[in-house]
């Protein structure tokens, strides 16, 4: 790729090293996974021989692996978290994501590191430290609006100077931004969440969240009257930027990330290929910009993210607020409007639908309550003005199923049949050229990035007997790359004649050739560097740190001491935080749901202030405050007594 120009950078998720090597099949630059341990997906570990597989494979492309190591530590991982970073290392991973800065205090290998989007990026402040202290790529908040984005491009190209003006810019480059452009939201702040280890002992910021963001809640407001009942109201649907890829990249995103380390193998294939293409149709109409990984990919399907799991679809607040965020009524996969029914018999019912159903689709429609029901078609039909599906059991629901309801698909098993097979390939384009030596002929190659390989053999130069087939079937057996990573381009003959060469001497020098430019492209491979942290230390934005700062162990606690704070309380995690606090932040708004925003009503309502709200799930009570001035709501609650505590042992 040119020099001059600037990489665009698709990073996917991988659950294992099978899916991660499907992601970069069907064309991501990147993939994210976790290794062993502290991953922040406690059902996402994956050996060192996983990782080194992935790598390998990865590399071929130039593709680069980051290994999740960002959950917050105790004192007594410290160590062991040390160890798996030079595990990953040595077994050729990229970078490390982190969320904990005491690692930054650590022995750690030269390996790049990038900032979790745990460490809650919302500022042009924080992401300007983050950047003096060492990360060479930044996860940005979910939250974002796209002139806060710009704002904190701007402020991190100015990363190594001090704000008394000095410091060191040479050899210092500014962070890479990354962001979330597919996948599912977490309602809260990222790292700013702490109902599950307040009610269960399982911390999210330690990669064990048990999601009561999920579950049902009744809204009561101050006098206890009931403003939404039985509802999903914390539950987001899930992010979808694929109108926004052009005005992200002018807002300076160059990392494009998907969510879904918990994903199947059919979510990253889907959602890979389709991003995948939006951003070569941007990179092909664009000259200033590149792919950050080598090859081209071909895709035997067409992507349809909306056929795999997903709440629905939000561009969340890229955009500017808007209401419609919330997947309240179902937190699962409802799936795509499909039809209505027309008719209902006794063990099947029909579907006026442009859709063309199969045996083993998943259907679902909202019964009484709006609740999420759901059944699997056995057989479908063909029938006069529509189809006719015979489910595994006909609902027991006159209220909810009945003529004039909407039909949902949640399973496509013809979609998903074709994901289960070989479903894209990923090859480099490369110049073939075969001229002459002294002694007999040469095979040079040179790939789509400029690297080139040379071997040549002796043979005796042997006029042909038929000119024409002689060339003809030198250029076949030059072309012929079977299983390699190579697909043909331009094939020259250099030759002052059509000599005759034996298919079998083609065909070994071009094994000979290829398999030289494979060392000399891994010779080539673009290595990530290490950001140097900037001398003096540059100092932290704040002078004390809540229990918002997630700080668990002596590590980070030097390391901010080292950077001028004076006073650190401890970790949510440590226990030591007493009574009602905000176990939750998040921009979300449950009055700006329910058009009862005090900025929003102002004007055309009296009457209507910013009071504290409850959320009522069973016994459970959460309080609601609402902070108008920076416009976010903070979850209130307390630790439960005789919650367990879980402990979770590193994998091997």
């Amino acid at each position: 790729m040119p020099a001059t120009t600037t990489s665009l950078e698709l990073l996917a998720p991988a659950r294992n090293a099978d899916i991660g090597i499907e992601a970069i099949r069907h064309g991501a630059d990147a993939v994210y996974i976790g290794g062993p341990g502290f991953g922040a997906r406690h059902d996402a570990g994956n050996s060192i021989e996983d990782i080194e597989r992935l790598t390998r494979y990865a590399h071929r492309f130039h593709a680069k692996i980051f290994i999740t190591l960002n959950t917050i530590l105790r004192d007594d991982e410290l160590d062991d978290a040390r160890r798996l970073a030079w595990q990953v290392y040595e077994a050729g991973a990229d970078a490390l994501i982190v969320q904990d800065m005491g690692l930054l205090e650590l022995d750690l290998p030269p390996i790049q590191l990038h900032a979790s989007t745990q460490t809650d990026i919302r500022t042009p402040e924080r992401a300007k430290f983050l950047a003096e202290v060492g990360f060479s790529q930044i996860v940005l908040a979910r939250e974002l609006s796209l002139p806060e984005i710009a704002a904190i491009q701007a402020k991190v190209m100015r990363s190594g100077i001090h704000a008394d003006g000095t410091g060191e810019m040479e050899n210092f480059t500014p962070p890479i931004l990354e962001f979330f452009i597919h996948g599912a939201l977490c309602v809260a702040f990222s790292g700013q969440c702490y109902i599950s280890h307040a009610h269960t002992g399982r911390s999210a910021n330690r990669g064990e969240c048990s999601q009561a963001c999920r579950l049902p809640y009744n809204l009561e407001d101050k006098q206890g009257r009931i403003v939404a009942f039985d509802k999903h109201l914390l539950s987001m649907k899930d992010n979808d930027q694929s109108a926004n890829l052009r005005a992200l990249i002018d807002a300076g995103i160059r990392s494009f990330k998907i969510e879904g380390r918990l994903k199947d193998m059919a979510y990253v294939k889907n959602a890979t290929a389709h991003y995948r293409q939006l951003l070569d149709r941007i990179i092909e109409a664009t000259p200033d910009y590149s792919r950050a990984s080598s090859g081209r990919c071909t895709h035997t399907f067409t992507p349809r993210p909306e056929k795999s799991f997903n709440r629905g679809a939000t561009d969340y607040f890229v955009n500017g607020r808007h209401a419609d965020i919330g997947a309240f009524d179902t937190p699962s996969f409802a799936g795509e409007a499909s039809g209505t029914i027309t008719r209902i018999g006794p063990d099947w019912f029909e579907i006026d639908s442009k859709e063309e159903f199969a045996n083993g689709d998943g259907i679902s429609y909202l019964s009484r309550g709006r609740k999420l029901a759901g059944l699997r078609v056995n057989v479908a039909k063909r029938v006069t003005g529509g189809q006719r599906l015979f489910p595994n059991e006909m609902p027991d629901d006159p209220e909810g199923f009945r003529p004039g309801i909407e039909i949902l698909r949640n399973r496509d098993q013809t979609f998903e049949r074709l994901l289960e097979k070989p479903s894209a390939e990923r090859h480099m384009q490369m110049r073939i050229e075969l001229g002459e030596t002294a002694d007999g002929f040469a095979l040079t190659l040179r790939d789509e990035d400029g690297i080139e390989a040379r071997a040549a053999v002796v043979h005796a130069k042997e006029t042909a007997k038929d000119p024409q087939r002689a060339l003809v079937s030198l250029g076949e057996n030059l072309g012929k790359l079977g299983a390699t990573d190579f697909k043909a381009g331009e094939i020259r003959l250099v030759l002052s004649e059509p000599w005759f060469l034996p298919a079998a001497t083609v065909n070994a020098l071009r094994r000979d050739v290829i398999e030289k430019l494979v060392v000399a492209r891994e010779a080539a491979r673009p290595r990530l560097l290490r950001t140097p942290p900037l001398e003096p230390p540059s100092p932290y934005p704040e002078k004390e740190l809540t229990y918002l700062a997630n700080v668990l162990n002596r590590a980070a606690r030097d390391f901010y001491r080292r950077h001028g704070v004076e006073l650190i309380a401890d970790a949510y995690e440590a226990d030591t935080t007493p009574g009602d606090v905000s176990l939750m932040i998040t921009k979300h708004c449950l009055r700006y749901s329910h058009s009862l925003c005090p900025k929003e009503a102002k004007g055309w309502v009296t009457g209507v202030n910013a009071e504290p709200m409850t959320l009522v799930n069973g016994k459970e009570r959460l309080t609601l405050r609402f902070d108008c001035k920076k416009c976010e709501m903070h979850v209130v609650g307390r630790m439960k007594k005789g919650r367990q505590i879980s402990i979770t042992p590193l994998a091997h």
